[in-house]
């Protein structure tokens, strides 16, 4: 029994030894948590490093794009210069809905930092009852309605919510599936508000998205 304890303390020895050591860019895909609302067949999405590609899809030839509540175009051009949190949701979405006092309020703690934030809301009825949502909870970011959904189809997307957290360059830095934490959202808001920031991103001590 000795002997085999030396043998196995020494295997474990050299495994730990031998292991790669982890770098700072993840290998892995982001994967969805239990949480998340899949809603299409499972897709390769956009990847950290990627350019974003422009709030627009195709649909039957001609081009779609994304417009806010009141009909005005959306785009991440307009936004250039300034950190991006691209969230796919929709109202009828129960995880996406756990999610919207997160987006407010960290939308709230950074908007002096420049954050910009469009919530593209996705299979709704009409931006009537979009707008109906973000009056009853007082949404003050940008909503997006994406009513054929070619905007989330051009973005890779097949489940609610998903985030994309997209820098100052035009560059996802970060993404996410499934409802974030305050926690979780202040750190991957880290990846694009620079540490200088009025406003920097404050980790607190609930669990993580």
């Amino acid at each position: 029994m000795a002997l085999l304890g030396t043998l196995l303390g020494t295997a474990l020895l050299l495994t730990l030894l031998t292991a790669p050591i982890g770098t700072a860019t993840p290998t892995v895909a982001p994967r969805p948590g239990a949480s998340f609302f899949v809603i299409g067949e499972r897709t390769e999405g956009l990847a950290v490093g990627q350019a974003a590609p422009e709030l627009s899809g195709m649909q039957d030839g001609q081009p779609v794009t994304l417009t806010d509540l009141d009909g005005d175009p959306v785009t991440l051009a307009a936004l250039r210069g300034r950190p991006v949190w691209v969230n796919f949701w929709a109202s009828w979405c129960p995880p996406c809905q756990l999610e919207t006092p997160v987006l407010r309020d960290a939308y709230a703690a950074h908007v002096d930092d420049g954050l910009a934030l469009v919530a593209v809301s996705v299979q709704e009825a009409s931006p009537e009852e979009v707008q109906r949502y973000a009056e009853t909870y007082d949404l003050p970011y940008t909503i997006g309605f994406d009513g054929t959904s070619q905007v989330f189809r051009a973005w890779r997307g097949y489940g609610l919510p998903t985030s994309y957290f997209i820098d100052a360059e035009g560059i996802i830095r970060a993404v996410h599936y499934g409802p974030l934490s305050m926690a979780g959202a202040e750190e991957l808001l880290s990846t694009i508000i620079p540490a200088g920031s009025p406003a920097a991103p404050r980790l607190s001590s609930s669990p993580g998205g």
